[in-house]
């Protein structure tokens, strides 16, 4: 699988793994801090902490040892899955509630990595295409909101908001219809630096949060408060990071087939329990749930370099900005109509995801079609329409109310429902129709 580089070749090419993926990476703390409320200071130390964290569990998964790591040229970062149900329990049981979830989440799947081979039976196309759909849909409104100034500015939906989102989604376009490879990889990136430029000619950048940034910080356990352990948000992020297993695996084998690496279970089994590992991680320096990042598998493919000493200057790289608050705060800058013109894009992608795994569906079978239907519209329905739900408990509110998550256990649920009682049904049918032959046989025997 390894093959060969110069020392600077493997600096770019893991320079290249880390822009590739940096827009993915910074996205997620900013929707989540700006949501939650955080201050400037705090939002630069979500992105720092992040970065960081990103670099530490990326290095976990590329070396390979008795017990963890899957030993692939992956990149891990934080889930964009995550950012709903964070919200929603923050918003509900505070920050201490959020990372309690996510150790508890991560714990659970480093405990039981050995048994997804089993459980993945529980995710077919049907299930994990209606899943990952349902998640980019449920993400648009909060792209869109941005694109219109962030839902608690006062000039939302102003034109000049208007313009500047429309025109970094048209920048992002341009980029992937005449520009291909690298260039093309870091459309988004250069869309947001294009869109912030453009921003700060029109007086709508504020520097002062880089400015105070300090040069170099420490990591911190707990920046946010100690966790807390409550039963609702930790059943929601366990089906989370269940979700992130999911995607995880399809990246795995995409990356196996790629470098030539027949994955066996036992490397599925370190591949899972590494991302454990990184989610609990997330959750001590109160960062994010982390997985595999499907984008960077194009770079190896493009590159045809599959040295691991790639990634491992990649994940150096990251721990290094991490370590910057100044870098970190130059993120929070960007303006929302930026962010939302770049996001709109994202969100998009992960629908069209969704809908390419559903293709391999069988849609001619009426019980698909009903899980698909089913799991979509409540699945919509949670996300538009959160207050259906306002009768219920609140330890049963925070699970159903968000849309990722409603959406997820009809899927489940629905297709445990028609698929895995019609198998047995149908095996006992056959075990019925075996037995009633060979008493037939038996007695024409006697005859």
């Amino acid at each position: 699988m390894e093959n060969k580089a110069s020392g600077g070749k493997i600096f770019s090419l893991g320079l290249q793994h880390v822009l590739a993926m940096y827009a993915g990476a910074i996205l997620v703390p900013l929707l989540v801090g700006r949501a939650l409320n955080l201050t400037s200071e705090q939002l630069a130390y979500l992105v720092g902490i992040d970065l960081l964290t990103c670099g530490i569990a990326t290095f976990l998964q590329a070396w390979k040892t008795k017990y963890f790591g899957i030993g692939l040229p992956v990149m891990l970062g934080s889930s964009f899955v995550a950012i709903t149900p964070m919200i929603g329990i923050g918003n509900q049981y505070g920050l201490g509630a959020v990372y309690g979830a996510i150790i508890a989440a991560g714990l659970f799947i480093v405990v039981f990595a050995g048994s997804f081979g089993k459980i993945i039976r529980l995710f077919p196309p049907v299930v994990t295409g209606t899943v990952v759909t349902v998640i980019g849909l449920s993400l648009v409104p909060t792209g869109i909101k941005n694109m219109a100034g962030g839902a608690a500015n006062k000039d939302f939906g102003s034109l000049q908001n208007f313009l500047l989102s429309f025109g970094v989604l048209a920048f992002i376009l341009i980029m992937n219809r005449f520009f291909k490879g690298f260039m093309r990889s870091l459309s988004v990136l250069l869309g947001i630096i294009a869109g912030t430029l453009v921003a700060a000619l029109l007086g709508k950048v504020n520097l002062a949060a880089v400015s105070e940034a300090s040069w170099f910080h420490l990591p911190q356990l707990f920046a946010f408060g100690m966790p807390e352990f409550r039963i609702a948000p930790i059943i929601t992020m366990i089906i989370v990071c269940m979700v992130i297993i999911v995607e995880s695996t399809g990246v795995f084998l995409a990356l196996g087939r790629i470098c030539d690496q027949k994955l066996t279970p036992q490397d599925m089994t370190r591949g899972y329990r590494t991302e454990g590992l990184a989610i609990v991680l997330g959750g001590l320096f109160n960062a994010f749930p982390y997985n595999t990042f499907a984008q960077n598998v194009g770079l190896v493919e493009l590159s045809r370099v599959k040295t691991r000493n790639v990634i491992f200057m990649a994940s150096g790289i990251l721990v290094v900005l991490g370590f910057v608050p100044k870098i970190a705060a130059l993120a929070t800058i960007i303006p929302p109509a930026v962010l939302g013109g770049a996001t709109v894009v994202l969100f998009g992608m992960v629908i069209a995801s969704g809908i390419r795994m559903l293709t391999e569906v069988d849609f001619k079978d009426q019980r698909n079609l009903l899980i698909v239907a089913c799991s979509l519209s409540l699945g919509i329905g949670a996300t538009v329409v959160p207050e259906l739900f306002a009768g219920l408990p609140s330890a049963l509110r925070i699970i159903v109310s968000d849309g990722t998550i409603t959406g997820s256990l009809t899927a489940i649920v629905l297709n445990l429902f028609f698929h895995m009682t019609a198998r047995k049904s149908e095996r006992t049918t056959s075990e019925n129709q075996l037995g009633a032959a060979e008493t037939k046989i038996v007695k024409e025997q006697v005859s």
